[in-house]
C-alpha cells in the first residue's frame, strides 16, 4: 500500500513515516499544500494522510481539489483537538476519518489499516486465491493455513498482484505502488521480489505468469490449476 502524508510537523511527519513503514507501508511525505495537489495530481495512491494546516495551500483546499476530479482515495485528516469546525469541514468536503492531535500511532495505524481495507473495496478483510489466503488487516499470507514468511516488499506486491488477479500488472505499476516517490528502484528489483514471491507460494499451485517485456499476472487459480494438469499430462 502506498500512502501519501501531508504533514508540514517535521518531527510528526519523519514519526510517522518510520512507524507506518515498519508496518510495510510505502510512504511519500510532502511538507506543504502545494506539493500535495501535484502529488494527488501526477500519483497513484492508496490513502491520503492529510493535516489541515498546512502552508501554501490549506488541507481544505487540497481536499475540495482532490474529490473535485473525481477521486475516491480515502482521506484520514488531522487536525488540532480544538479544531472541531475544522474537523466537519473536512469530514463534508469528502474526508473518511479524522484523528485529532495528539494521538497514539496504534491508534493511527489501525485507522490506516480500516481506510486501506475500504479503498480496496470493503467488506471481507481475507482475500482466498485459491490455497492461499491473504489477511489484510494483519498483513499477513497462507498457504494451506501454513503463513508465510514475506518481506514487506513481498506484501505489498502481492497485494497489488491479488487486487488484479489475471490481469497483467507492468513493472512500472509495481514500482508506482511498491517504493516512495521518487526513489530510484531498477526492474531488476523488481525481477528480485517477483522471482523471491514466486518460490514461497507456487509451492501450493499459485502461480505468477511473466509476460515478457510487459509485467506480470497472477493467474486465476482455476487457469493455474489446468495449466499444471495439462503439463502433467505431457510428462
Amino acid at each position: 500500500m502506498r500512502i501519501l502524508l501531508a504533514e508540514d510537523d517535521s518531527v510528526l511527519a519523519d514519526g510517522l513515516t518510520r512507524s507506518l513503514r515498519q508496518s510495510g507501508y510505502a510512504i511519500d511525505c510532502v511538507r506543504n499544500g502545494q506539493e500535495a495537489d501535484t502529488a494527488l495530481s501526477t500519483q497513484e495512491f492508496d490513502l491520503l494522510i492529510l493535516d489541515l494546516g498546512l502552508p501554501k495551500l490549506s488541507g481544505l483546499e487540497v481536499l475540495r481539489r482532490l474529490r473535485s476530479r473525481g477521486s475516491l482515495l480515502p482521506v484520514l485528516i488531522l487536525t488540532a483537538a480544538d479544531s472541531i469546525e475544522q474537523r466537519v469541514n473536512g469530514l463534508d468536503l469528502g474526508a473518511d476519518d479524522y484523528m485529532a492531535k495528539p494521538f497514539a500511532l496504534s491508534e493511527l495505524e489501525a485507522r490506516v489499516r480500516a481506510l486501506t481495507r475500504r479503498g480496496a473495496g470493503g467488506g471481507a478483510t481475507v482475500i482466498k486465491h485459491g490455497p492461499l489466503s491473504y489477511d489484510q488487516v494483519g498483513r499477513s499470507a497462507y498457504i494451506n493455513d501454513q503463513m508465510l514468511d514475506l518481506s514487506a516488499r513481498e506484501l505489498g506486491l502481492l497485494e497489488v498482484l491479488l487486487a488484479r488477479t489475471g490481469r497483467l500488472v507492468s513493472k512500472e505499476q509495481l514500482v508506482d505502488h511498491l517504493c516512495e516517490w521518487g526513489e530510484e528502484v531498477s526492474n531488476n528489483a523488481i525481477e528480485v521480489y517477483v522471482h523471491r514471491l514466486r518460490k514461497k507460494i507456487e509451492v501450493g499451485g499459485v502461480r505468477i505468469a511473466t509476460v515478457r517485456g510487459l509485467g506480470y499476472c497472477l493467474e486465476k487459480f482455476n487457469d493455474a490449476r489446468a495449466s499444471a494438469e495439462a503439463g502433467d499430462s505431457h510428462k
